[in-house]
This record gives C-alpha cells, structure tokens and sequence, in this order.
C-alpha cells in the first residue's frame, strides 16, 4: 500500500522526454516575410485506382524569430500553437543549408 506507484520497464527514461507535437521535414520556398518561412513538403502516396507513385506537396507557414533559415534549406518545423491567421508551425532546426552560389560579373569589353 505504500508504494502506490511502481516503476515498469516500459517507461522511457527521463533523459529523452518524447513531444507530442507533430513534426514535418520540408524545404523552404520563400523567406520575403517578416519572421516567416514557406515549407513545401512533400511526400508520396500511390494513385488509388492507378497505384501509380505520385508526390503531392503542401505549404505551411512557420514562425522563424531569428531569420535564420534561407531559401532552399532543408528545416524541420514544429506544430505550435496559432501565432496568425496562417501560422501554426514553428522552426524546429536546420537540417541541411542551400548552397550558395555566389554569380560573379564577368569582364566584358562590350563599350555602351
């Protein structure tokens, strides 16, 4: 009676505590808002008469307070309570950044 609550062996451990919160992997499309980012996410699902593979993609916007992310990284975004009319997603963290391409000038002896 005294140990009303007993440990089982089917608890996770107090050193990884699991989120209920839903996750997606995206790339981002658009960063022209402020604090916002556009991931496209894309995943790939069989026709359901055809069974032919297809990737439907979906948009969401989410919350980036630091501006960190860039067009073409790859982010995990975090379901979060509603910020605005559109956001429900918060940046989790970057998973892969964009290369960048930096386009330098050449010389050309083209007289304007």
């Amino acid at each position: 009676m005294a140990d009303a609550k007993k440990s089982t062996a089917t608890e996770t451990p107090a050193t990884e505590p699991k989120s209920h919160k839903n996750e997606k992997v995206g790339e981002v499309v658009s960063t022209k808002m402020a604090k916002t980012i556009v991931v496209e996410v894309s995943r790939r699902v069989p026709h359901p008469l055809y069974k032919r593979i297809m990737t439907k993609r979906k948009k969401f916007y989410a919350h980036d307070e630091d501006g960190t992310a860039h067009v073409g990284d790859v982010v995990r975004i975090i379901e979060h309570r509603p910020i605005s009319k559109l956001k429900h997603w918060m940046l989790g963290d970057i998973i892969r950044r964009a290369a960048v391409i930096t386009a330098q000038p050449k010389d050309l002896d083209v007289k304007v």
